[in-house]
């Protein structure tokens, strides 16, 4: 039952938030991803620099829909544990479990923040040279 429930919710998000594909977009492609001047069809090598943006944006929006939802089950299994010992811990276990993953969604981009301000390198946006 928990598993088609979330099925659901990620098809109706899914469907609720999709943007549309920029192929089908009368705007041109622009920025360091497609080339230039009367080349502007052809993919470059920087297209690696937008796929792994866009991959990323998107491991980040389903970490916090991942979060999102494992808070609500957690707070909703706890609301109605009815006093059962083993239905509290369960849902303690399942709220424990999504603050940890926030918190460590949270560290690693604390964690390249630091090394960024420690280094000066720019280790949060992918540049590839050319």
């Amino acid at each position: 039952m928990k598993f088609i429930v979330f099925i659901l919710f990620f098809v109706i998000s899914y469907l609720t938030f999709v943007i549309p594909a920029l192929a089908q977009s009368p705007q041109a492609w622009t920025g360091r991803c497609v080339g230039t001047g009367t080349n502007t069809d052809i993919p470059t090598i920087q297209g690696i620099e937008c796929l792994f943006y866009n991959i990323l944006q998107f491991v980040v929006f389903f970490a916090g829909l991942i979060f999102l939802f494992m808070f609500i089950s957690g707070g909703f299994k706890y609301l109605t544990s009815g006093g059962d010992e083993k239905a509290v811990a369960a849902a303690g276990s399942t709220l424990t479990s999504a603050i940890i993953g926030l918190i460590g969604i949270i560290a690693s981009w604390l964690i390249l923040s630091f090394i960024q301000k420690f280094t000066g390198i720019n280790v949060t946006k992918l540049i590839i040279p050319g």
